[in-house]
Parts: C-alpha cells; sequence; structure tokens
C-alpha cells in the first residue's frame, strides 16, 4: 500500500498505516515460543486495538520502540517474525506532526462561542415575545377625557406591559404612565427587583380587570420638537391610567410596588430604582 499521508517524522503521537501487514507480523511473532510474557501480553494488547481501530490505532513514541524492538528482533529470544530494516517506511509506521496547543483549542472555542451567542440570541427573543405578549389575549378598555393631546378613545384597546408601561392597540411604541416608577422585570439589577416588578405587574393588571380603566395621554417631560422621537421617552408616548377615579401610581407606590418619579416640563431626574441598594 503506498502511503499517500503528508505527515513528517518528528511527532509525539504515531499512526499506524498498514494494519493487515502489521497483525500479520505481530501473530506470526506470537506464535513463537522465545517471547516473555511481558513481550507476549504487550503484543496482545497491540494487536486487540488493531484489530478494534484498524488504521485509526495510535501509539506512542514508547510503544511503537518497544513493538519495533520485539518484532525487529531486539528483545529477550532473539528475532521474531519476519524482520526488516528499522525504518518507518519498512515498518509501515509512519509519525503524525500532532496539532499545537492553540489549534487544539480554536475549535472548542468555536463551539463554545457559537453555543455562548445562540443563548444570547435565545434570551433576546424571549424577551422580545415576552413583552408583546405577556398578557396573552388579555386587553382592557381605555377611555379619557378631552386633553390638549390625543387621547386614548374608548373603544380602543391596551394591554399592561409592565408596572408602569401600557401599549394601546395599533400604535408602534408603548405608553409609559408618569408620576411614579415600578421595579423592572426585564432589565432588572438584582433578583428582588425583578420579583418586585413581577408582583407590580400583576397587581395593575388586576386593578384594570376589575375597576374601570381610563388612559388619558399627556405631553411628555421632553425638550421641544422631540415628542415622538427617540431622543424623547425613547419614541414612547407618556399617559395617565386611573382606575375608578385613582391613579395607578398612588395605589401601587401606597402598597410599597413603585416610588414617586415626578419630572419637569422638559426633562426628568435620573429615574429611582431603590431596590437593590440593600
Amino acid at each position: 500500500m503506498r502511503d499517500t499521508s503528508n505527515s513528517k517524522p518528528g511527532g509525539a503521537v504515531l499512526v499506524l498505516f498498514e494494519t493487515e501487514h502489521l497483525k500479520d507480523n505481530i501473530r506470526t511473532a506470537l506464535a513463537q515460543t522465545t517471547l516473555t510474557p511481558w513481550q507476549r501480553n504487550f503484543l496482545s494488547d497491540v494487536l486487540a486495538r488493531l484489530e478494534r481501530y484498524g488504521s485509526k490505532t495510535r501509539l506512542s513514541d514508547k510503544q511503537l520502540s518497544k513493538l519495533h524492538q520485539i518484532l525487529g528482533g531486539e528483545g529477550r529470544g532473539g528475532p521474531v517474525g519476519r524482520q526488516e530494516p528499522r525504518t518507518a517506511v519498512n515498518t509501515r509506521l509512519f509519525r503524525h506532526r500532532p496539532r499545537s496547543l492553540l489549534s487544539r483549542k480554536a475549535p472548542w472555542r468555536r463551539r463554545r462561542l457559537v453555543r455562548d451567542f445562540t443563548i444570547v440570541a435565545v434570551i433576546a427573543l424571549v424577551g422580545f415575545f415576552y413583552s408583546l405578549f405577556e398578557i396573552g389575549n388579555t386587553t382592557f378598555q381605555g377611555a379619557a377625557p378631552p386633553s390638549s393631546v390625543p387621547a386614548v378613545q374608548s373603544n380602543q384597546a391596551f394591554t399592561i406591559t409592565d408596572g408602569d408601561t401600557v401599549h394601546v392597540s395599533g400604535e408602534r411604541a408603548g405608553t409609559r404612565l408618569v408620576g411614579f416608577n415600578t421595579p423592572e422585570k426585564f432589565s432588572p439589577q438584582c433578583e428582588y427587583e425583578r420579583q418586585l416588578g413581577e408582583r407590580a405587574s400583576s397587581r395593575l393588571r388586576e386593578l384594570v380587570a376589575h375597576g374601570n380603566a381610563r388612559l388619558s395621554k399627556v405631553a411628555c417631560a421632553c425638550p421641544p420638537g422631540t415628542e415622538g422621537t427617540s431622543k424623547c421617552n425613547h419614541g414612547r408616548s407618556c399617559g395617565v391610567l386611573k382606575v375608578d377615579g385613582r391613579d395607578v401610581g398612588s395605589i401601587l407606590i401606597g402598597e410599597g410596588l413603585a416610588v414617586p418619579f415626578i419630572c419637569g416640563e422638559t426633562r426628568c431626574p435620573p429615574t429611582p430604582r431603590p431596590w437593590c441598594k440593600a
């Protein structure tokens, strides 16, 4: 059989090339009576590996040297089997240059990078769809009295996004309720804030479901000319939500599920998030 490998001598790992030829030599050697018990056990072990793995069998430098000594006649008891000059070509054993540590790690790093990217993408998608469909098909009717800015009509529906944000049906962006701030449940700073954010969302949903909800749009505290753009409240509109005549912000603040958040005419102070400071 002709060697078609590009491997060069000098590697620490040896690859068996012509296994059938080598197995014949080992069987011939095992038929001799001059082998020591150790030599016989060693040859039997190598033969078993050749039978199981074939041309994919790998031997260390030390194992190859011992095998060559026994088959080449340098072990105790004299020559065993067919003798050939001690060259890598004649024994059909070719050395394979091992890959460097960096090249061995490269596939593992790529797999880990792909895995991490997939996990991040899945989490992002779950968060996005959850924010859109977190309350399933449940919708609530909102009505508002006339004001200087557009108001939600009585036949429009809105859904609860979180404790201080709703989304009016048919609008691209959500509506931020003004005057208070609830804990974040999508990007919390600690586990306690996430749990409290879930409770605030559930409580707001409960209030709207069991009362007469009226949503009024109000002007956002943004620089003139920026309202409705990404430079003002992330493109969201602003509103006041009342249930049975009571501002939902006051109810949530009184129950410890929100804190006051009062803005000026054109800007807001830093958003209060006191839930993870303990």
